[in-house]
């Protein structure tokens, strides 16, 4: 078992529970739990997965399946015991599982010997992807669409990964894991965002 490995799992399992506090959130059943779980733990490294025309990752290793079946668990336990959604949880929940996904695709494109950016796509929609997925089925506006320079931090993480990991391959994990949760971090405690439009708020 490679720290590759078990960092994916964690990442799901991590999404997994973003997923569940969403369904809690709009008040969903257990279905809803799930499948906000899941959309949102596997979705983003499934497209990726049919766009480098690889196996999908979560059909050959069901393990991602028991990942997210404990988060959705755990979140039904913790939520009910807790009675309310902690501030910003959804939010550090979901930073925590972009900043962990963005390495593992970036890392995954380019052991398919894909361009570097391609691979900085790759890792940006294995980070973003689940998450718009469920927050489409939750009707919600998608977080890459609206909140605070959520694809911009990816797309910083994964670019970070791939001029760095010629050099070592941990190093180059780790700084852009940090990268992207301390910008995403960051961003949403001083709402730091990419304005392109002139609004009269």
């Amino acid at each position: 078992m490679t720290w590759l490995y078990i960092f994916d799992l964690i990442g799901c399992g991590v999404f997994a529970i973003s997923g569940a506090i969403l369904a809690h959130e709009k008040k969903m059943d257990g279905i809803g739990v799930l499948v906000l779980a899941g959309v949102t733990a596997v979705g983003g490294g499934t497209i990726r997965d049919v766009v480098l025309d690889a196996p999908v990752f979560w059909i050959h290793n069901p393990s991602y399946l028991y990942a997210i079946v404990l988060a959705s668990v755990f979140s039904v336990f913790w939520l009910n015991r807790m009675k309310s959604i902690p501030a910003k949880a959804l939010e550090a929940a979901d930073a925590l599982g972009l900043a962990l996904f963005v390495v593992m695709g970036t890392q995954k494109a380019l052991s398919h010997d894909v361009a570097i950016s391609v691979a900085v796509l790759m890792g940006m929609i294995t980070g973003c992807f689940g998450g718009m997925i469920r927050d489409v089925l939750a009707n919600r506006v998608p977080l890459i669409l609206q909140k605070e320079m959520y694809a911009f931090c990816c797309l910083v993480g994964a670019s970070v990964y791939v001029l760095l990991n010629p050099f070592h391959h941990l190093l180059a994990a780790a700084l852009a894991f940090t990268t992207v949760l301390l910008l995403r971090l960051a961003a949403i405690k001083w709402r730091w965002q990419i304005h392109v439009f002139k609004y009269d708020d």
